[in-house]
């Protein structure tokens, strides 16, 4: 049996005029942004284990890494619990708990945050870190929030992407009694479980 084909490369982009906070960001955020949004108009697939456009592909962590440097950071860790661990230790992390958008712990979410998600896929890692993306802010066009990064699947405007991609912000839903077989509802495998601004930017 062989294995189904991966996904065709199938990205979004916007420009900083669709951002409706935009002009009223730091020049470094604004730069960070712009980088970002440059990415997603280079047809880049998702590639594990690639922090390199010139390679065709990104991983989320190495798209995160790219663009940091590319502003001028130095030491940038590599993989997303790294990152994490990294914006924790500079005491930059908020915590989130909700599964709804409307939830006053997202009231400190800004353009250039960096966003950390556990369970999307199986790891070995403490903490569990599992994919880091950048908020960009709100849609002008739908008034819908927006991050970027890469990504096998994740949505924008509710169709799947695959590659650097403009995305949804959204947050995993709890999954039903009768989606998971069992007495009590349960939270899906995904978890966002916070965000915070890049350390020293």
């Amino acid at each position: 049996m062989t294995a189904p084909p991966a996904p065709s490369v199938h990205v979004s982009t916007l420009s900083t005029a669709d951002l409706k906070e935009f002009a009223d960001q730091t020049p470094a955020i604004q730069g960070l942004i712009t980088k970002g949004l440059a990415l997603t108009k280079l047809n880049l697939k998702y590639q594990y284990g690639s922090d390199d456009p010139s390679k065709g592909g990104m991983d989320c962590s190495g798209t995160v890494h790219y663009l940091l440097e590319q502003v001028g950071l130095k030491d940038v860790p590599r993989d997303a619990s790294e990152i994490y661990s990294w914006a924790w230790k500079e005491g930059h992390i908020q915590p989130v708990t909700s599964s709804s958008l409307k939830t006053f712990e997202l009231d400190r979410l800004k353009p250039g945050d960096l966003l950390f998600w556990t369970g999307t896929y199986d790891v070995q890692r403490d903490p569990p870190i599992t994919h880091v993306m950048i908020y960009l802010g709100t849609n002008r066009q739908d008034g819908k929030r927006v991050m970027v990064g890469a990504s096998e699947g994740r949505t924008y405007k509710g169709k799947s992407q695959y590659g650097v991609s403009v995305f949804d912000f959204v947050l995993p839903r709890t999954a039903t009694k009768s989606e998971v077989g069992s007495s009590s509802p349960r939270e899906s495998t995904s978890r966002f479980i916070g965000y915070g601004p890049v350390p020293g930017l």
